[in-house]
C-alpha cells in the first residue's frame, strides 16, 4: 500500500524494511523527490528518507522562481541557457498550479549594469536560446513605458527597460508534489528521518542506520544503491563515508524581505542591479511584496540559518536606491526567510572561482553524491541520477530499465492537461466553490495550492463543517490541515504552517490566528504529551519571532 500520511510511519519503516531496495535516496529536498520519482517510475524499488521535513532546507527557502537561465548568459554558459530553459517549460506543464509566468522588468540607468543595447542583444540570444514562446519574447520598453509599468521605480537616470518572463514557483509546494507524486508510483518516503551512519560489506555502502527524529527509535533499512541528495549536508554525509576530498560544497546564504502590498504597493516584478553590481529581485505575491537576495559565505547551524541585522539592512538600502519614493523601514518587515546554496568548490582553486552547476560522485564505497545544481534542473538532474544507477543495478538484477518517464509526467495536482488546461480547471473549481460558500479568493488560492487535488480540501470543507466546529478550528482551516496531515505528511505546527501552506512567510497574521487550535488539533491526533505541545509550540513561536527580528548569528 501506497501511504503519504504521518499516522502511517511505523508501517512505512516496515515496508522499507521488509526487502532491500534497488535504490534509497538521503534528503527530501527538490533534488532527492525528483530521484525517487524518476527512478520509481522505471521500476526501481525506491525509499527516501529525509532529516528535516520534506522541503525544509534549501528547497522552501529560494527566491521562489524557476528561472529561464539568463543569469547564465553573462558567463556564456550557452550550453545551460538551453537546456535550464527547456526544463523549465517541462516543470511548468508538469505543474502549472504551482508554477506561474511573471513578466520581469529589467530596468537600466544610466551608469547601470545593463544598458539598452547589452540587454536587448542579451534577451535575444536568451529567447532563441531557451526556446521562448512566441507570446513571452522579450519585449524592449522606452523610459516612459517602464515608468507606467511601475512608476515606484528611480527615475533619475532611467532610459528604459527590458521586459521578460520569469516563472513563479512555490519551491516548496513544488517539492511535495514531486514526492507525492513518486509515492503514488511507488515511492516510500519519510521525513524526520534521520541517518545517523551507513552500514558497509566488503567495503561498500549497502545500508543506512536511521534515527527517528520525532520518538528517538533506531531502525536499519538496506538498499543496493544509496543516494546522497542532502542538498547543505551533501558533504556531512561524504565524511561519514570518508570520501569527502577533492570537489566539496561552500555554502552561501541568501535572505528575503516580505512587505505587505500596501507598505510596498509594487505592480510589477523587477530584476534590478544594486551600487555594489549584485543582482536583487523585487516580486509581487498574492497581497505582498516580497524582495531579495542577499549572497554571503555561510559557516552557522546548516538546519538553522536566519536573517541577521545586516542582512536586512542590505535589502532595506537595495529598496531605499531602486524606488526612492517609498519610505520604508524596519519597522515594516512583515516576515523574511534565510535559504543556503549548496555550491561547488574545487581544492586549490580561488574561492571566487564556485561553480553553480550540478555534479555527481561516486566513492570507492559506491555512495553515489548530487551537489549543486539548480531548482529549474532538478528534473534532468534527477535523471542523470538514475542513469548512473540503473547502469549499476541492471546487471545485479539482470534486467533492463526503460529512460526517464517524468518528461512528459504531471506531478501530483498537475493533472489537469497542461497549462492550457489549468486555466479552464481553476475557473470551474472556482464556480463550484461559490456554490458551498466560498469566495472566488479562497477558491482561486486552494486550486493553486494543490491543483487537482483540491476536490479532497472542498470535499471535507463541505462536508465535515460540524467535525471542525467540534475540534475548534476554522472549517477552511480545518480542511486543509486534515488533508495535510492524511495526504502530505504533515508532523509538526511548522511543516502546515511553512511547508504546506506558505503562511509563515505570506501571511503570517493568519498563523498567529490559528496557531494555537491547529496545535490542540494536532496534539489530540498524534497524542503528544504536554513536553511535546510546548516544545513544538515553542519552536514555532522562535520561527515567527525569527521572521521578524534579526538574530546575532555570525554570516
Amino acid at each position: 500500500m501506497n501511504h503519504f500520511s504521518s499516522l502511517q510511519r511505523d508501517a512505512l519503516y516496515e515496508e522499507m524494511k521488509q526487502n532491500d531496495l534497488d535504490v534509497l535516496v538521503i534528503g527530501g529536498g527538490i533534488t532527492g523527490a525528483g530521484i525517487a520519482l524518476d527512478a520509481t517510475t522505471r521500476g526501481l524499488s525506491t525509499g527516501l528518507v529525509e532529516m528535516q521535513d520534506f522541503a525544509a532546507g534549501t528547497s522552501s527557502r529560494s527566491t521562489k522562481l524557476v528561472h529561464g537561465g539568463l543569469r547564465y548568459l553573462k558567463q556564456f554558459e550557452v550550453a545551460m541557457v538551453a537546456e535550464v530553459g527547456k526544463e523549465r517549460e517541462i516543470v511548468y506543464q508538469n505543474g502549472p498550479h504551482v508554477t506561474t509566468p511573471e513578466w520581469m522588468l529589467l530596468p537600466f540607468h544610466k551608469g547601470g549594469t545593463f544598458g539598452p543595447f547589452s540587454t536587448n542583444i542579451g534577451l535575444r540570444v536568451y529567447d532563441f536560446l531557451a526556446g521562448v514562446k512566441k507570446h513571452e519574447r522579450r519585449k524592449m520598453l522606452s523610459e516612459e513605458e517602464t515608468k507606467k509599468r511601475e512608476p515606484l521605480l528611480k527615475q533619475e537616470g532611467l532610459r528604459g527597460s527590458g521586459y521578460y518572463v520569469e516563472y513563479r514557483t512555490d519551491d516548496a509546494r513544488l517539492t511535495l508534489e514531486v514526492m507525492k507524486k513518486a509515492v503514488q508510483k511507488g515511492a516510500r518516503a519519510l521525513n524526520y528521518a534521520k541517518v545517523t551512519d551507513l552500514i558497509y560489506k566488503d567495503g561498500k555502502v549497502v545500508g543506512v542506520k536511521i534515527e527517528d527524529q520525532l520518538n528517538g527509535a533506531q531502525h536499519e533499512i538496506y538498499a543496493k544503491k544509496i543516494v546522497n541528495a542532502g542538498g547543505p549536508w551533501v558533504d556531512t554525509l561524504r565524511e561519514i563515508d570518508g570520501s569527502k576530498r577533492g570537489k566539496t560544497l561552500q555554502l552561501t546564504k541568501g535572505v528575503h524581505l516580505v512587505f505587505d502590498k500596501e507598505t510596498f504597493p509594487l505592480q510589477q516584478a523587477i530584476y534590478f542591479d544594486t551600487p555594489d553590481g549584485r543582482m536583487v529581485f523585487a516580486i509581487p505575491r498574492d497581497g505582498k511584496t516580497y524582495v531579495g537576495t542577499t549572497d554571503t559565505v555561510y559557516k552557522g547551524n546548516i538546519a538553522h540559518p536566519t536573517m541577521t541585522q545586516e542582512d536586512r539592512d542590505y535589502i532595506l538600502k537595495a529598496i531605499a536606491y531602486m524606488f526612492p519614493s517609498l519610505s520604508i523601514s524596519a519597522d515594516d518587515v512583515e516576515s523574511s526567510w534565510a535559504g543556503l546554496r549548496p555550491l561547488i568548490h574545487e581544492e586549490g582553486k580561488d574561492p571566487s572561482e564556485i561553480s553553480r552547476k550540478d555534479e555527481i560522485f561516486e566513492s570507492d564505497s559506491g555512495l553515489l553524491s548530487i551537489a549543486g545544481g539548480k531548482l529549474t534542473g532538478y528534473r534532468k538532474m534527477a535523471e542523470s541520477v538514475v542513469d548512473r544507477v540503473v547502469g549499476y543495478l541492471k546487471d545485479i538484477n539482470n534486467q533492463q530499465y526503460p529512460g526517464t518517464q517524468t518528461k512528459e509526467m504531471p506531478i501530483a495536482g498537475g493533472e489537469v492537461g497542461g497549462a492550457a488546461g489549468f486555466q479552464k480547471f481553476k475557473q470551474r473549481k472556482i464556480e463550484e466553490a461559490a456554490a458551498f460558500g466560498l469566495s472566488s479568493e479562497q477558491a482561486g488560492f486552494l486550486v493553486q495550492l494543490y491543483g487537482a487535488n483540491v476536490d479532497k480540501v472542498f470535499d471535507t470543507y463541505r462536508h465535515k463543517q460540524q467535525e471542525a466546529q467540534q475540534a475548534g478550528l476554522d472549517p477552511l482551516v480545518y480542511a486543509m490541515l486534515t488533508y495535510a496531515i492524511h495526504e502530505e505528511s504533515t508532523a509538526k505546527p511548522v511543516d502546515f504552517f511553512i511547508r504546506r501552506t506558505g503562511a509563515l512567510f505570506f501571511n503570517i497574521h493568519w498563523v498567529q490566528e490559528h496557531k494555537q487550535s491547529v496545535i490542540q488539533y494536532m496534539a489530540e491526533q498524534f497524542g503528544w504529551n504536554d513536553e511535546q505541545v510546548t516544545s513544538y509550540t515553542q519552536q514555532l513561536d522562535i520561527l515567527l519571532e525569527e521572521a521578524v527580528t534579526p538574530t546575532t548569528e555570525k554570516a
